[in-house]
């Protein structure tokens, strides 16, 4: 059995579930698109081609493969995205919770039942169907969740809000040794560079006590300053709507020392490096492309904690 353990997003590594790129099917219609950016390329004739994204799911399966990370796939559906497996569920402590997604992206979360065989059903938990949840818009850090939400009365108008109210709220019941902290996102329909999908889009916890982090992806000026002050602005790498449009925030950490990244960002690589990270670099810009980088294609299942004190 998989003895699951998350508590925060960047403890070293054990176990996680990658996504895949295989038969992810063909371009999208442009009705169809799940957010702006996807819609972006879609249009103008750029969406990312299958061979590319496996070859860039494949770096990233042999970073994992370097630090002795067990790495778990989805079954592979035909024609199916399947790239993104933070969006299907998410860990906190020792409970897996079923998101609540787009309802047709439900078989994705089928494709993993070979992993959710290991977890012991009572370690398992399906939320009510009003609750909105997807795993981008939930980070446990320590005594902490976050909580990307978008809550006001046009939420339904935004298939760019993927976490509502009732999510927030069930996580509080939830967890209750935790404290669930939510923040408003910036969301459109039509503009990538104005479109925080998820919380990951817009901020990121790294290493022990550092973050990125994208003013504009907040609507509340307020939520934005308490992030400043919790982390300190000394230890806060700020992007720009450009950084935040290619992903700059979406990188994963395997330890508190390793960050994997997209080899483009060179100004957030440099001053992780400057921080005393190591960072690996591999391509991952096409699947960009589709609003997603390496923290959304991950689900991690266990990080080491190091015996109990």
């Amino acid at each position: 059995m998989l003895q699951l353990n998350i508590k925060d997003e960047t403890a070293p590594l054990k176990a996680v579930v990658l996504g895949t790129a295989q038969s992810c099917g063909p371009v999208p219609k442009a009705h169809k698109a799940y957010d702006p950016k996807s819609l972006e390329h879609i249009l103008a004739g750029t969406y990312p081609k299958e061979a590319d994204m496996v070859r860039e799911m494949e770096a990233f399966a042999i970073v994992f493969e370097k630090y002795k990370v067990k790495v778990y796939r989805p079954k592979v559906l035909e024609n199916v995205n399947q790239i993104f497996s933070r969006d299907i569920a998410f860990v906190i402590e020792d409970t897996l919770i079923h998101a609540n997604i787009l309802p047709d992206r439900e078989e994705e979360f089928q494709a993993i039942l070979h992993v959710i065989a290991q977890i012991d059903a009572n370690k398992i938990v399906y939320p009510p169907k009003e609750v909105h949840v997807e795993g981008g818009d939930v980070m446990p850090w320590k005594d902490y969740i976050f909580v990307g939400t978008y809550t006001a009365a046009d939420y339904p108008d935004f298939i760019t809000a993927r976490t509502n109210k009732a999510a927030v709220d069930f996580l509080a019941n939830q967890f209750p040794q935790k404290k669930v902290k939510s923040f408003e996102l910036r969301k459109s329909n039509t503009d990538a560079k104005a479109n925080a999908l998820h919380l990951d889009c817009c901020f990121q916890p790294i290493g022990k006590d550092k973050a990125i982090l994208h003013k504009n992806g907040f609507l509340v000026e307020e939520e934005y300053e308490w992030l400043v002050s919790f982390f300190g602005k000394e230890n806060i790498f700020e992007i720009s709507a450009d950084e935040m449009y290619q992903m700059y925030s979406n990188v994963f950490s395997i330890s508190p020392q390793v960050v994997v990244s997209e080899k483009g960002f060179t100004r957030l690589n440099s001053w992780l490096r400057e921080q005393g990270f190591t960072v690996e670099e591999i391509p991952y810009a096409e699947i960009a492309k589709q609003e997603g980088l390496l923290r959304c294609s991950t689900l991690p299942l266990i990080r080491d904690y190091g015996p109990i004190k």
